[in-house]
């Protein structure tokens, strides 16, 4: 797969040792694209550090109790699977801001962190059970599609929201599934959920069970409305 300039066929294509950015309830799929405003110093030096090398961060959230909130400039537990990243859009923002696109290539294991002087958090990484993210559309055809759009479509209309349907129905299966899970408006716990689903069918058909739940939530006596 290419990602911006660069290109990932192989696990020997992949750094094993990345900077990490912990941020809760952000979600990075392959081959989809998050925006991030950038300001803390440390996150400023990570990205410095990226731009001077393969400009790979990994994104990763951090491991806090229910009901635990992460403590500014702490440096929390870490989940143990995370996305790797690539810096794919790179502006200055004129007052020591960087705006910057990460785009993501693979899932990884954390192996452990890597202790050094950085002000930023380093770890040992391998993507050898997630491999098969550096090949587009693995697994599309046993996604129940039709399925999505229906929970999606019905989603929308119990929260009065619109879609842009020609986009939808014209992007690829994985595109699709992955932009709907990064854009989906649950927490941290469920983020991870979709992040570590073992294939494009299960991370599609856990996104029809969240919308079941929420809609079953907001409206109790309606029943499923989801086939």
């Amino acid at each position: 797969m290419t990602v911006g300039n660069a290109t990932y066929q192989t696990i020997e294509d992949v750094p094993k040792v990345v900077p990490l950015f912990p941020l809760e309830g952000a979600l990075l799929l392959p081959r989809s694209h998050i925006p991030l405003n950038i300001f803390e110093p440390r996150y400023i030096a990570m990205v410095d550090a990226a731009m001077r090398t393969d400009r790979v961060i990994g994104m990763i959230q951090p491991d806090l109790k229910e009901g635990e909130e992460e403590v500014p400039g702490a440096r929390p537990p870490l989940q143990s699977v995370g996305c790797l990243g690539r810096i794919t859009s790179f502006q200055e923002s004129g007052d020591g801001r960087y705006l910057v696109t990460l785009s993501g290539i693979s899932r990884f294991d954390l192996i452990g962190e890597v202790e050094d002087r950085a002000p930023f958090r380093r770890g040992a990484i391998d993507i050898s059970r997630y491999v098969e993210d550096l090949t587009p559309g693995v697994g599309e055809e046993e996604v129940d599609r039709d399925g999505v759009l229906s929970a999606l479509q019905s989603y929308l209309e119990a929260n009065e929201m619109e879609a842009d349907w020609e986009s939808v129905n014209t992007a690829s299966t994985e595109v699709l599934i992955n932009a709907l899970s990064m854009m989906s408006p649950y927490g941290p716990k469920e983020k991870q959920a979709l992040l570590e689903a073992e294939s494009l069918k299960v991370r599609a058909d856990t996104l029809i069970a969240l919308a079941e739940m929420e809609m079953a939530r907001d409206n109790p006596g309606a029943g499923p409305s989801i086939q």
